[in-house]
């Protein structure tokens, strides 16, 4: 008898940890790292079609993005469209956000923030009148796509976002800064697959 009540106390307290851990799991999620996948190709090459990354989501309420960083965010509605919140003069860069925020999820790097000036010169953005320095940025040879010489001002609380893939990414070039609010967290460690293993 005693023998039946320890395996049914064993197995309730197993019961117990797999809720538990499965609770834990959910939570950290939630509000701690979330896992991302790589949708497309427009952060090559620093980022691969289906890679896995981590994301930090509390680092994002506790801190402004940097240049440099890696972010997961909301895209405007019309993202994939380019769809501008306004009709950019000749040889401008979308500077107006879209008011409306989407469901889906992209990944970008941070080229510019809030109160800077952006305009964009083969592909690499000069804020403040100095040219980034991005080895790690593709080649941008697309006139209509890589040179916009007539400059913006990033709006209050906004972030310029851009794909690695210069070439070929929907990125801010065409639909505007992104709100503070809009991002998820930043990108900090790859884990899949092995061989892309890494911290950023």
């Amino acid at each position: 008898m005693r023998q039946r009540f320890a395996k049914r106390g064993t197995f309730f307290e197993l019961v117990v940890v797999v809720v538990f851990a499965i609770g834990l799991a959910l939570a950290v999620q939630a509000f701690a790292v979330k896992p991302f996948q790589i949708p497309s190709g427009s952060m090559e090459p620093t980022l691969k079609i289906g890679q896995r990354v981590l994301v930090n989501r509390i680092g994002n309420n506790f801190g402004d993005p940097d240049i440099g960083d890696i972010l997961v965010f909301h895209p405007p509605v019309g993202a994939n469209s380019e769809n501008c919140g306004v009709d950019p003069e000749p040889h401008q860069a979308c500077g107006e956000p879209v008011e409306k925020e989407s469901e889906t999820y992209f990944i970008k790097r941070v080229v510019a923030g809030p109160g800077d000036t952006l305009t964009i010169r083969d592909g690499h953005p000069v804020v403040n009148g100095v040219e980034a320095s991005e080895d790690f940025a593709r080649p941008c040879n697309a006139p209509s796509r890589c040179d916009f010489s007539e400059p913006i001002t990033i709006p209050a609380d906004h972030y310029f976002m851009m794909g690695d893939n210069r070439p070929s990414s929907e990125d801010s070039r065409f639909w505007g800064p992104v709100p503070r609010d809009w991002i998820i967290g930043k990108a900090f460690a790859t884990y899949w697959p092995p061989d892309r293993i890494g911290i950023f």
